[in-house]
């Protein structure tokens, strides 16, 4: 057996599907040494999960790396629905304007290749044929134990996250629960071109009721890039039917090998339910799928972490899977990085349970709600709807990490902290002579400042600039937005400042007042100071970075 000492990384990620490839990439984007391993071979060409959601987007856009996401998805525009072969009415996904990116779909064989070219610009490559198959950990770090295409290895790193999916060796190497249960129905998946004119971009799900309204016939079709070509999924025949596994592990979720529909099943449910007449060709790839629900107790121990479906899975209904374990990664790779460095409060790796695991909560309950009753189990109007959806209104209000709420937060506009950072329009400067947004310029930042006020407000920017260096070297810029259209920006400014020359950002985040708002490297509030002090910063900043 090969040992090899820890210092060649300092946190190991085992799985390299689009949650581990997220890990590693903000852990490297962030100067962090780390291995990230996969027991497969090679990437799989399989279009798994290809919902792309709006705050999936952004996630990449800051991390660098959206306009190529962009360029290989397709947009995805809405659903058309018929029942008994009825058209209802459409679903068309539309946004408010200052949110800046829509819905799309992406085969999580290109989203993989994306994140993982992407990572490679740091140096850093999947390391294949390479499974975690046991660890320890002790006060100061884990001894890993790796097959390897060259034998055993015996590993040592300081932390290890694991992102190897719903029969996590990592999970269960930690003794969590992972309680829940499972449907009894079995799926297929097919990706295949059709050759209809239905509107392009959008969904389309077709539905048979019997004479009690159950469902006992379906067929879901989702856009993927190139033309004509769908990823359909639908009820698997009695003849490819077969019982769930036994014994072991009782998960039974995602793919199934053994049994692979043939073009002639996929044909024969388009024969059923299409709302057109079509015919399935060009078959890529197919396979049978079943569904459990079932989510951890905690999402990790001392220096042993979980994220994406080793942590949570789900019905697939609203494309939320793939899109909330990505935010898992990124929560905690920000994290990581700071108590890689030391640089992190006694709490912080904490806080990724405390803001995490309820948000796997949230989407296990309404997905299997909405997998068994539809959307309208959710109660709420269709504009909050479709912003749940995008998961544009995922928050960690509550949460160790934000400034606790005061009186200002019960129903202020604006968003609080813990609240997702809104975007906005309308910024200048004096030299670039063009607008810009506010996401251009938190775009590959760690903890922002953003001083807001009047000109008169800027004579104070100078004192809380240099305290905030002073307590959070080299980890928090600072920047000021000015309230008034006609100002200089920069004249007498002691940090980098822009105009809010349309009043959106005094608009989106609900000020007029000299304020302070503290933007974590995930996009969300730490906290929000009006007025801004500098005793308020440094209690803030102290339960990220400690005293």
């Amino acid at each position: 057996m090969v040992h090899t000492d820890g210092a060649a990384a300092d946190v190991l990620v085992a799985g390299a599907g689009p949650v581990g490839l997220t890990a590693a990439a903000e852990l490297r984007r962030r100067g962090i040494a780390c291995r990230i391993v996969d027991r497969l071979p090679a990437r799989l060409p399989y279009a798994k999960a290809v919902g792309i959601q709006p705050r999936t987007l952004e996630i990449w856009d800051r991390m660098g790396f959206v306009r190529a996401a962009l360029e290989a998805a397709v947009p995805m525009r809405g659903q058309l629905t018929y029942v008994n072969g009825v058209e209802q009415p459409r679903l068309d996904l539309v946004l408010p304007p200052e949110i800046p990116y829509r819905f799309a779909a992406l085969p999580q064989y290109e989203t993989e290749r994306i994140i993982e070219e992407f990572l490679e610009g740091f140096g850093t490559r999947v390391e294949r044929g390479t499974e975690l198959v046991s660890f320890v950990q002790d006060a100061d770090g884990v001894t890993c134990r790796l097959t390897t295409p060259a034998g055993e290895e015996e590993f040592r790193t300081r932390f290890l996250v694991g992102c190897d999916g719903a029969h996590s060796a990592v999970r269960k190497g930690l003794g969590l629960a992972f309680e829940g249960g499972a449907f009894p129905e079995e799926y297929m998946l097919a990706d295949v071109e059709l050759d209809w004119d239905l509107p392009y971009a959008y969904g389309v799900r077709a539905m048979h009721h019997d004479a009690r309204g159950a469902v006992d016939d379906l067929l879901v079709c989702i856009p993927l890039p190139g033309a004509g070509r769908y990823r359909v999924s639908m009820l698997v025949p009695p003849e490819l039917s077969a019982a769930p596994p036994q014994g072991g592990d009782a998960v039974a979720h995602g793919l199934e090998g053994g049994r692979t529909p043939e073009l002639g099943h996929v044909q024969a449910v388009l024969d059923r339910l299409s709302p057109q007449p079509t015919t399935a060709s060009a078959m890529r790839w197919s396979s049978v799928f079943r569904i459990s629900h079932r989510l951890v107790d905690r999402y990790g121990q001392g220096r042993v972490f979980v994220a994406g479906d080793a942590a949570h899975i789900h019905p697939p209904t609203g494309a939320q899977g793939m899109n909330t374990g990505i935010q898992d990664a990124w929560n905690l790779a920000w994290k990581l990085a700071l108590a890689v460095r030391g640089a992190g409060a006694p709490g912080l790796l904490a806080s990724y349970d405390a803001e995490r695991r309820p948000v796997g909560e949230e989407v296990v309950g309404r997905t299997v709600r909405q997998a068994a009753e539809g959307v309208q189990a959710d109660p709420e109007d269709a504009d909050t709807l479709l912003m749940r959806e995008a998961q544009l209104l995922v928050g960690y209000r509550g949460s160790p990490l934000v400034q606790p709420a005061g009186p200002e937060d019960d129903g202020g506009p604006g968003p609080r902290p813990g609240d997702r950072a809104p975007d906005c329009g309308g910024l200048s400067g004096q030299i670039a002579a063009y607008p810009l947004r506010l996401y251009d310029l938190l775009r590959g930042r760690e903890h922002m400042l953003l001083l807001y006020g009047p000109g008169p407000a800027r004579d104070g920017f100078a004192e809380l600039a240099s305290s905030v260096r002073g307590f959070a070297t080299g980890r928090v810029g600072v920047c000021a937005i000015l309230a008034e259209a006609g100002a200089e920006a920069d004249r007498g400014t002691p940090v980098p400042a822009y105009r809010d020359g349309r009043g959106e950002f005094a608009r989106m985040y609900g000020v007029r007042e000299p304020a302070a708002f503290v933007v974590r490297p995930d996009g969300y509030l730490g906290a929000r100071l009006c007025p801004p002090t500098v005793s308020g910063l440094a209690a803030h900043f102290s339960g990220v970075f400690g005293s």
